[in-house]
């Protein structure tokens, strides 16, 4: 299938990849069962979906991921760790580096920032 050609077939790839992801946001990031399950080559689907969203799949998924994260962080007491473990990071010290990488700062910096810090 050539993309160029069947916009609307590679909007329907896009918006599977995304569903996959979101279905599997807590699970860690496997494009080879990603791609098995949609039925496509793995590369193709790297390509496709970096052309039609400007983000890589694995930068997709750790946005949606922090997105979930923020959340958490604005609207619970959880420790920043729990909150890693809950949105699908397997240690404290990589969710805090990804988080860091997406927003521009810590999840406790973030979390000062909403307010949250100083709940009772």
């Amino acid at each position: 299938m050539d993309c160029q050609k069947k916009t609307g077939a590679c909007d329907s790839l896009v918006a599977a990849a995304k569903a996959y992801i979101e279905a599997h946001s807590l699970e860690k990031f496997s494009l080879k069962k990603m791609s098995e399950a949609l039925y496509v080559n793995g590369s193709y689907l790297l390509r496709q979906f970096k052309s039609h969203t400007g983000k890589t799949l694995l930068e997709y998924h750790n946005t949606l991921r922090c997105e979930r994260a923020r959340a958490l962080l604005r609207d619970t007491d959880m420790s920043v760790s729990a909150i890693g473990t809950a949105v699908g990071f397997v240690s404290s010290a990589h969710f805090s580096h990804v988080f860091k990488k997406i927003t521009g700062c810590t999840p406790t910096a973030y979390r000062d920032a909403c307010g949250t810090g100083n709940r009772p």
